[in-house]
């Protein structure tokens, strides 16, 4: 029995409870895009007549006519324009699925989730280091910022700001973080002669939203806010560094999403501002691995690589 056949004998009830090949939807798709039956018979490597079958299929799958022809091509009826929305989307993500398990089979990957201010603003400099130390290692970088249970998720190495504490899994600290009050060279050079009463009348505060920060350093970044005002309100870290290095204010940061700036003397700390404690960073990583070579590897180097305490520029108290 055809596929064609076997649509035609369907109830509603049963068609509605089942999907069209992927072989049907991928020939539509293609004519639908490229507007010829030919010329996508051409792209899939088939036959003119083998496309029109598989559209005819696909019409009385979904009881309509998704193209009529226009001069030489065709064009898609509403029908048509509803169906490929929904197909277009559904084969971009199996597209992105498949290139994702291709990217798997490279024996050196190792796939690291962490937050994104913390892999851009520490390890994203340190790559290099880490290249040259193990090349074959291809990290999977991902911001992720709730990977959930960690055994749902295909990782290798967890940063989190607390222990994981599952079976399979061993933790361990790594990074202290810290958050500093920091500004760019120029205003800090200006402020560093005068007394704090003056700081505002050259620079005012460029502030993360208080869902983005610790308890304590909100509660101290608010006493600062009512003494220097505030210049602008983010709600996403880059941001806030990004206003303080091209000097629109004094920012309340991570030490690690800051610390090449810090390093590089891009940004500075103000001497008489509070450093605050932030997050204990723990590494995790599952006691039994699929790629437990590459993974032990860039594990030991990120252990080695992780300071005792954070840096800090010039400038600071």
């Amino acid at each position: 029995m055809s596929e064609h056949q076997a649509i035609g004998e369907e109830s509603p009830e049963e068609r509605a409870s089942r999907l069209p090949s992927l072989r049907l939807l991928a020939g539509f798709e293609a004519a639908a895009r490229i507007g010829s039956f030919s010329r996508a018979a051409e792209s899939l490597h088939l036959s003119q007549s083998a496309i029109s079958h598989q559209i005819q299929q696909l019409e009385a799958f979904v009881g309509q006519p998704l193209f009529h022809r226009v001069g030489r091509g065709v064009e898609l009826t509403f029908a048509g324009e509803m169906l490929l929305q929904s197909v277009g989307r559904a084969l971009e993500t199996l597209r992105r699925g498949l290139d994702r398990i291709a990217a798997y089979t490279d024996p050196g990957l190792v796939a690291l989730v962490g937050p994104a201010s913390l892999l851009q603003g520490w390890l994203q400099p340190r790559l290099p280091a880490l290249r040259a130390a193990h090349p074959d290692i291809v990290p999977l970088l991902s911001t992720d910022e709730a990977p959930g249970q960690a055994d749902e998720v295909d990782l290798d190495l967890l940063i989190s700001p607390r222990p994981l504490a599952m079976a399979g899994w061993e933790d361990a600290r790594w990074l202290r973080d810290e958050w500093l009050f920091v500004c760019a060279p120029a205003l800090a050079e200006r402020l560093a002669g005068l007394p704090f009463e003056r700081h505002r009348d050259w620079a005012r505060l460029v502030c993360l939203e208080r869902a983005r920060l610790p308890d304590g350093v909100e509660a101290e970044a608010r006493r600062l806010q009512q003494r220097l005002g505030v210049a602008a309100i983010y709600d996403d870290v880059q941001l806030a560094r990004d206003a303080a290095l091209r000097g629109h204010g004094i920012a309340c940061l991570s030490s690690l999403a800051v610390d090449e700036d810090l390093r590089e003397g891009r940004l500075r700390t103000l001497a008489g501002y509070p450093r605050l404690p932030g997050a204990q960073w723990w590494l995790s990583r599952p006691e039994n691995a699929l790629r437990s070579d590459a993974m032990e590897r860039m594990y030991q180097w990120l252990r080695s690589a992780a300071r005792p305490a954070p840096a800090s520029g010039a400038g600071a108290d």
